[in-house]
């Protein structure tokens, strides 16, 4: 997740972030970014310090009082006491801006390397029934036979299948498929699902894995 108020900041970095394989959302503010790491499902935050409302301090200090979260903070001080606070309040690098997005990108690698022992491009295949995701090749399977997905309906099968048994509002597959930036109309939502159902349908013999719970969201399960 990348937490800044400047909108042409979160679009590098989620430019930069996509290209090495990272699903990225976004947040402005710091109300946002503690209501979406409240959701869960996240890797890793790239948090601002100087936000509008709450800023980064409380926001890292919310995490750290539930969460081992890795927190890479960004912003403009380059002051040694706010790097040390920083740090102290269990940041797990900190990065001044000016910055290169590749550098970002760099220190993201290797913090997810020191916190989690692999980068998140590096996740296992999800396996569900006949149904086989690998995220690192970016291949979807059903009994075996690869299916031909375009990025946003993979993104959207594979958060899914991180979520599967879990009711998802299109509310939540908007921010965490699409980005928090993303004001398209939840339709959008369910022409993707439907393209999904038709695709993983098209299988012989392949059961339905998307269910519609009228009136919230879907969820991924396995219906003979």
């Amino acid at each position: 997740m990348v937490v800044d108020d400047e909108e042409k900041i979160r679009r590098i970095l989620k430019m930069y972030l996509e290209a090495e394989g990272f699903a990225v959302g976004e947040a402005a503010d710091g109300h946002t970014a503690l209501a979406m790491i409240q959701e869960g499902g996240w890797d890793l935050v790239i948090l601002d310090l100087m936000l509008p409302g709450v800023d980064g301090w409380v926001v890292c200090k919310e995490i750290r009082r539930s969460s081992a979260l890795p927190v890479i903070m960004l912003t403009a001080r380059d002051h040694e006491a706010d790097r040390i606070l920083g740090l102290e309040l269990g940041a797990d690098d900190y990065v001044v801006k000016p910055f290169s997005p590749r550098e970002v990108v760099a220190r993201v690698k290797a913090v997810l390397r020191r916190t989690t022992g692999k980068l998140a491009t590096e996740e296992p295949p999800v396996e569900f029934g006949a149904l086989r995701i690998d995220p690192a090749a970016r291949e979807a399977r059903v009994c075996g036979q690869p299916i031909n997905l375009t990025p946003k309906e993979f993104d959207l099968l594979l958060y899914l299948a991180r979520n599967r048994g879990r009711v998802l509002t299109r509310e939540q597959l908007l921010r965490h498929v699409w980005g928090y930036d993303f004001f398209g109309e939840a339709r959008t939502v369910d022409t993707h699902i439907n393209r999904l159902r038709d695709k993983l349908g098209s299988v012989a013999g392949a059961p339905s894995f998307i269910t519609t719970v009228r009136g919230v969201g879907y969820k991924l399960e396995v219906r003979e």
